[in-house]
């Protein structure tokens, strides 16, 4: 029989009658809403290509980066927006609205008939997916047993790498037999199966307003986006913002521009696209090691760990290596470089009250997203100006370098529950 838990501040946040039969469902739910984020992550490189050989659309390099402007823009508002929604309303309706959302707008994307109307509905779309990542992050946070968190936030992040893989995989096989249009519909099938079960199966905690009426009332506002510049949290937001905008810059711009550095570098294509893969493997298994060693020594204290050892890596692959050396040098970035950012992540769910912490999430990834925008630009610019190597790799490292800096900005863990 399923119980209803009683407001605890000592606790966390209050549940829904049922959340506790259910709440082994949370990971592997929000997982599975992960990995399909992880699918929109390549999924724009996978059919550009194509695109840009359709007839009657004209696409050009220039109006392309447009259409991916559109739906980074898209999923930053949408994690700015979410979290504060997921903190007013629960969590569970959220998550079912942002992948109904971007499930049907990604589907809509397979009959697109031009550029702008694609690009529109990318920008719908990455409403949706950006607030998939802070609704997800919050609730398996809670979710997660005591000194659990590290951990659990980056087995949530391996969705998104598996989601990524997928992708590029199925393009391989599906492109040349049935065009790009395919790849769209594949990418919102599993909602079919992915919003019964979370409607099903996925338990809720009560709006911030419930819990208020429920809990003594405090000096504290229950506003979830003013509790982030209230209280002493300024200084730790904007810390976390920048932390994040860094953290986001890295992974977009390596994953943007690694191979034609590499190329640039001397090395053939083959062996500049392994590097990426090589690069993407790393962030696995970053990701699974990150989690259980901040678990160990602390969230903030592995955070800045792994950002300065992501500047070294990274400043290291401005040296010629000799045999397979180049290619170790490359795993071991990717496993700091990309599990840095997860680490903010982490950090920033436990570092809040449980009435601000999706609020929080969507405001670190949102303004992140600025840094997903620029990683791009920062390589292009790079290299048009003939310095993408070995000065590229430079950049980058004083990239991690300042994300460490702006970690160790974050007073000491001074979380309040309730």
């Amino acid at each position: 029989m399923a119980q209803t838990s009683r407001p605890d501040p000592a606790r966390g946040p209050t549940t829904a009658p049922g959340a506790v039969r259910h709440g082994g469902w949370v990971a592997p739910l929000c997982w599975a809403a992960v990995a399909l984020e992880g699918f929109d992550l390549v999924v724009l490189g996978v059919v550009l290509p194509s695109l840009l050989e359709e007839p009657a659309w004209g696409l050009t390099p220039a109006t392309a980066s447009l259409v991916s402007t559109a739906g980074l823009l898209g999923v930053m508002a949408g994690a700015l927006s979410a979290g504060p929604l997921a903190d007013l309303v629960g969590r569970r309706r959220a998550m079912l609205a942002t992948v109904v959302a971007f499930s049907v707008l990604t589907l809509l994307c397979a009959v697109a008939t031009g550029p702008w109307t694609f690009g529109a509905l990318r920008f719908l779309a990455g409403l949706g997916l950006g607030g998939v990542l802070p609704v997800a992050l919050a609730m398996v946070n809670e979710h997660s047993g005591p000194g659990r968190g590290g951990s659990a936030t980056t087995t949530l992040m391996t969705g998104y790498h598996v989601g990524a893989v997928a992708t590029s995989l199925l393009g391989i096989l599906v492109i040349p037999v049935w065009g790009w249009r395919p790849m769209f519909v594949l990418g919102a099938l599993p909602a079919i199966v992915l919003v019964p079960l979370l409607a099903r199966y996925l338990p809720d905690t009560l709006p911030a307003e419930a819990r208020a009426t429920a809990a003594p009332a405090g000096p504290r506002s229950r506003n979830p986006v003013a509790q982030l510049v209230r209280d002493g949290y300024l200084r730790s937001s904007v810390a976390f913002w920048v932390a994040s905008f860094m953290g986001l810059l890295l992974v977009y711009g390596l994953n943007t521009w690694l191979p034609q550095i590499m190329r640039v570098a001397g090395y053939g294509l083959d062996a500049a696209l392994a590097q990426l893969l090589v690069l993407n493997v790393g962030a696995i298994v970053g990701l699974l090691v990150a989690g259980r060693v901040a678990d160990r020594i602390g969230l903030r204290t592995a955070t800045v760990g792994w950002f300065v050892a992501g500047a070294v890596f990274l400043a290291l692959l401005a040296v010629p290596l000799p045999g397979g050396g180049i290619y170790v040098s490359v795993l071991l970035a990717g496993v700091f470089v990309f599990s840095s950012q997860v680490l903010v992540y982490a950090f920033v769910s436990r570092h809040y009250p449980d009435h601000a912490r999706a609020s929080a999430l969507g405001a670190a990834s949102g303004i992140g997203r600025l840094g997903a925008i620029c990683g791009p630009l920062l390589g292009g610019v790079l290299l048009t100006a003939g310095l993408a190597y070995p000065w590229g790799f430079f950049a980058f490292g004083a990239v991690a370098a300042l994300g460490a800096l702006a970690v160790l900005a974050v007073p000491g863990d001074r979380r309040v529950t309730g």
